[in-house]
């Protein structure tokens, strides 16, 4: 808050009311030894105007994608974000959060979750879609916990193409369960058929798969589906929103269930949260499904209402029999994608998806012919891609960012076999010209 406007005499009240004689005796409880008793090392007292300008001064420190060209994606993506967005998300009917557990006074609330689920069904193309998740790597997780419990089985492969930090996460989750989590390696940037089929058989819950994955390559998903469902095990498929503008729906390719990262609908970067994460499935798993999902019913007048369908009851009061724990949804990153989707429709969805797409292309045609440098993998590609250096790609991303250029993602850490190469990713926003200074600057290094 800016400003805060207790009196004394508020203070005073307050206390009053608490029974206590200062505002420190509600820190009682914590040990002694952990309070700091020295005085802090701040500046001495300034006025409000004095403040804000130095405060301004240390901001500006910070470099952000509003001041350089970013050339980094991997999972968060410099998309522009319509001014219509703040606009409605920032009305205070939406920005203090509130579990819409009485629909008499939550219809607007509702709605907008409702018109995001059905966004979501529209995008995916499946039947059900919940009020959404914490992000990309606990839907993931919720997914395979799904999948498992609908097949009775604890096996789940996941290819090696899948965000690094979403298997991370996944091990976490399954680290004390049942589940074995085997990984799939890639072949020229797609997941390999061959291994994938020797690790197939019928003690398989699910084949997990990224698309585009995570080095911006398609997969074969058609043969992907078509597979696990030989063996009765549930094909997840894990989507870059912007990308289905062009690409086909999950549904058209098998998928059972459907999960991702909504952050390119709307959120800004913002140092990684909050996210939001995509849950959608097949109407047969909907019972199975975390969270909530608002449904469209009528009143006793007979006026359109919404609800909250289903919500089990054992997420909140017998955790131990719950499907999920999670019980919240990220109702205000969520209203961010309705309010994303509703201004571009499916046409300007398609724009950014085609201007992303076009931009790496072109970037990727350019590197290709620049000395020592090689792009790695064959496979078909949307907005990002891989390209080996023959320069340090730390000491080149240290040379773009003194250019105002933010480079792309080293792999090395990830996967060994790639310490060399970087991950580009290019989104609408860049523009021609930030491009060739990038190609320019890339140039300069191996002359």
């Amino acid at each position: 808050m800016d400003y805060i406007g207790n009196t004394e005499a508020d203070n005073q009240a307050m206390l009053r009311e608490l029974a206590i004689a200062s505002a420190e005796e509600l820190l009682k409880d914590i040990p002694q030894d952990k309070i700091i008793s020295r005085p802090l090392d701040l500046p001495p007292a300034a006025s409000e105007m004095e403040v804000r300008k130095r405060l301004r001064q240390l901001a500006g420190q910070n470099a952000s994608v509003a001041d350089f060209a970013c050339f980094l994606g991997a999972g968060a993506y410099d998309h522009y974000i319509p001014s219509t967005i703040p606009v409605v998300t920032k009305r205070g009917e939406f920005y203090t959060a509130y579990t819409p557990y009485q629909p008499e006074i939550s219809q607007g609330t509702l709605q907008s979750i409702f018109e995001y689920q059905t966004m979501i069904c529209n995008l995916t193309g499946l039947d059900v879609a919940n009020a959404s998740l914490y992000d990309g790597a606990t839907a993931l997780y919720e997914a395979v916990h799904l999948a498992c419990e609908h097949t009775r089985r604890n096996t789940v492969l996941i290819a090696k193409t899948i965000h690094p930090e979403y298997r991370q996460v996944l091990r976490t989750y399954t680290k004390n369960s049942p589940v074995t989590i085997k990984e799939i390696m890639f072949t020229d940037g797609i997941t390999d058929l061959t291994e994938l089929k020797r690790q197939l058989n019928d003690q398989v819950a699910a084949i997990v798969i990224q698309q585009p994955n995570f080095f911006g390559c398609l997969e074969d998903v058609l043969h992907l589906g078509e597979m696990a469902h030989e063996h009765g095990a549930l094909f997840i498929t894990s989507v870059y929103p912007i990308s289905l503008g062009v690409l086909k729906k999950p549904s058209e390719y098998g998928a059972d269930i459907v999960i991702g990262e909504g952050q390119s609908l709307g959120l800004p970067v913002s140092f990684g949260g909050p996210y939001l994460g995509i849950f959608a499935c097949r109407q047969e798993f909907m019972r199975k499904m975390p969270g909530r999902i608002v449904g469209e019913s009528v009143d006793n007048r007979g006026q359109r209402a919404y609800v909250l369908t289903l919500q089990t009851r054992e997420q909140h009061i017998r955790r131990e029999r719950a499907t999920s724990n999670i019980c919240s949804n990220e109702a205000l990153c969520a209203l961010s994608a309705c309010v994303y989707l509703s201004s571009l429709g499916a046409a300007g969805l398609r724009d950014v998806a085609t201007m992303s797409l076009a931009g790496a292309h072109y970037l990727a045609e350019a590197i290709a012919g620049i000395p020592g440098w090689k792009i790695n993998f064959k496979a078909p590609f949307f907005n990002e891609f891989v390209a080996t250096a023959p320069v340090d790609t730390e000491i080149l991303n240290r040379k773009l960012l003194s250019k105002n250029i933010i480079g792309g993602l080293p792999l090395g850490t990830c996967y060994p076999e790639l310490k060399k190469s970087l991950l580009f990713c290019v989104t609408e926003k860049r523009t021609k010209a930030e491009i060739d200074n990038l190609i320019n600057v890339l140039k300069e290094e191996v002359v």
